[in-house]
């Protein structure tokens, strides 16, 4: 009889210590999932900025933006702008004259990425934590107020860079997104509005 009673305490505390760690793990993979999500969407969004600024500086070269990565890094690589003086005119008694003076011309690589220590500009085209799966880039015109204005969209859906995480949080995800009529992932600028935002700066 006190054998039979033992095995049942056991039995009792094993299935205690189950449902105990059963309870942890429902409060712990969210906070686990939420926090992966947080942390790669930092390393996707740093990619964004930097894609945003590189396009910025090409528009204002060839007055449009590009939907081609090589020409982007091409660009970026061998790219200069022009470092202008802007003094006043001499000639102008109103003061509201100014005379642009190139007085030489910086790399564009150097004007965007000369801070980031050994930064390869060819990691540019690739969404992070998704085996070298390239961003989904796009560029073209609107038409605003009777004038064609560029746009340009990059964007890296949820089942890229969160690849490897539980694959039902990241279909809940996608799937709450829709709902809200917005896009599942993370992206920057719009093909059908003159805006370079990221969606992270709207939330």
């Amino acid at each position: 009889m006190n054998k039979k009673l033992t095995i049942i305490n056991i039995a009792l505390v094993l299935l205690a210590i189950f449902l105990a760690y059963m309870v942890y793990d429902s409060i712990r993979q969210p906070v686990v999932f939420e926090n992966s999500k947080r942390d790669r969407e930092e390393k996707v969004v740093q990619n964004l900025k930097d894609i945003r600024s590189s396009q910025v500086l090409f528009k204002q070269t060839y007055n449009r933006y590009t939907a081609n990565f090589d020409s982007l890094i091409e660009y970026i690589c061998t790219g200069e702008l022009p470092i202008v003086n802007i003094i006043p005119d001499p000639n102008d008694t109103t003061y509201t004259k100014t005379i642009n003076d190139t007085v030489g011309f910086v790399k564009v690589q150097d004007s965007l990425f000369k801070d980031r220590n050994n930064f390869n500009v060819e990691t540019l085209r690739y969404i992070p934590f998704s085996d070298n799966v390239e961003f989904e880039i796009e560029a073209g015109f609107i038409t605003r107020g009777g004038m064609q204005v560029p746009v340009f969209e990059a964007k890296a859906p949820y089942e890229t860079y969160l690849k490897g995480l539980d694959e039902q949080r990241i279909r809940n995800q996608a799937a709450l997104q829709e709902d809200l009529d917005k896009y599942a992932g993370m992206k920057v600028g719009s093909m059908t509005e003159p805006s370079i935002d990221g969606n992270w700066e709207n939330l």
